[in-house]
């Protein structure tokens, strides 16, 4: 059997040592890394036992422990804050950056509501128009979109509004100086130039809700003794009442559902923005600024490294052969305690981050707050007698 290399008892790093230098010229890394060593051999047994592994391995582990720790903190902080950050630029590294949480997205989301209901949204409405003829009263709005909206193949409209109505809304004909219901004001509102637009006169010494029971009053009386203006709209098929007497033109606004159902944000645009998980822009931790907490999960989890390491190795040579007889390893030992305390330790740091998210961190602020309150309610009320 090939003669196994041993720690020899000491090591001196350099920076070079480890397999990609994250950290090999951080000072407290290169300090670290001699005493992170001698202490995973003495708990791995060396003086008393050999350990199957040089300095390189030490110090790979340790580069390991260390990068493992930030990748599980900055997991952490993508999903406490991805709703905030999405969009943003990937060009700052946020490794110490405050993320301030704010709506970007939940706006995001809620414009499509508003798209639908005309109030918002990034789904541009478009303006047409067709001409109305005497005693049609179908027309098909999408040979009308085939002919004029510029569609793509496969493209369609969805017709959002229609203006067809009387030529004068019930507002203003509230406020003509030719259609009095009794009340001079709003005659005398119409002389002074203020008929069908309604100016600071036309509501004297009447509350709002007076006004707006009569412009009711006034669509009722279109709708129910007179032929009102309405339509019918159906698959972009649109039919008018009532049937027109005149040739005109009529309105619509509409919108184009390969751009209503296209997922690809058009704000903010480029390659230089948070897509996802993967281009959050932080980096590995800088060893310097690691406390005492997570430097001393670090030395555990490279002993659980080494030690796994170690297994492996030992794994290779079961049985060593020695005068008279031989020697088994422990290997299957240390694998399964290795993988056991890797995940222990994962499973620790996970839920200690877990403890400080901001949702935790708010129910444990309310119920001190709570928990406050009735320590106060307990203490006594002084009584003054003056």
């Amino acid at each position: 059997m090939a003669k196994v290399p041993i720690y020899p008892g000491s090591s001196s790093f350099f920076p070079g040592d480890t397999p990609f230098g994250f950290y090999d010229n951080d000072i407290d890394f290169q300090q670290d890394a001699d005493k992170v060593t001698e202490f995973v051999a003495r708990r791995l047994g060396y003086p008393i036992m050999d350990v199957e592994l040089q300095n390189v391995n030490f110090y790979t582990a340790f580069e390991e422990a260390i990068t493992t720790y930030g990748n599980e903190l900055y997991a952490y902080k993508v999903r406490e804050n991805y709703l905030s950050i999405e969009g943003s630029s990937t060009g700052s590294n946020l490794n110490h950056q405050i993320i301030t949480p704010n709506f970007a997205n939940i706006v995001r989301y809620s414009e499509q509501y508003g798209e639908e209901g005309g109030t918002g949204g990034n789904v541009t409405w478009y303006t047409g128009s067709i001409m109305t003829k005497v005693n049609q009263q179908d027309y098909n709005l999408e040979e009308w979109a085939d002919a004029s909206a510029s569609l793509a193949t496969g493209d369609s409209i969805e017709i959002k509004r229609v203006f067809y109505g009387p030529n004068v809304p019930a507002s203003a004909r509230y406020l003509s100086p030719f259609d009095g219901f009794g009340f001079g004001g709003v005659a005398a509102a119409g002389f002074m130039g203020y008929g069908g637009e309604g100016g600071a006169g036309g509501y004297l010494m009447m509350p709002i809700s007076f006004d707006m029971q009569k412009i009711q009053s006034i669509e009722f009386n279109d709708t129910i003794r007179r032929s009102q203006y309405s339509f019918e709209l159906i698959n972009n098929k649109l039919r008018i009442f009532p049937i027109p007497i005149n040739d005109h033109k009529l309105f619509f606004q509409y919108i184009k559902l390969s751009e209503r159902n296209n997922p690809i944000s058009t704000s903010p645009t480029g390659s230089g923005n948070v897509t996802n998980v993967s281009n959050v822009p932080y980096s590995n931790p800088t060893y310097l600024e690691i406390n005492s907490i997570g430097r001393s999960w670090i030395y555990e989890y490279t002993l659980a490294l080494c030690k796994e390491m170690l297994g492996y190795i030992r794994g290779k040579y079961s049985t060593v052969p020695i005068p008279g007889d031989s020697v088994t390893l422990n290997q299957s030992e240390l694998v399964t305690a290795a993988t056991a305390e890797k995940n222990a330790l994962i499973e620790r740091l996970r839920s200690y981050f877990d403890e400080t998210s901001r949702d935790k961190l708010m129910e444990r602020r309310a119920s001190e707050t709570e928990s406050r309150m009735k320590e106060l309610a307990s203490v006594p009320y002084p009584i003054y007698i003056g």
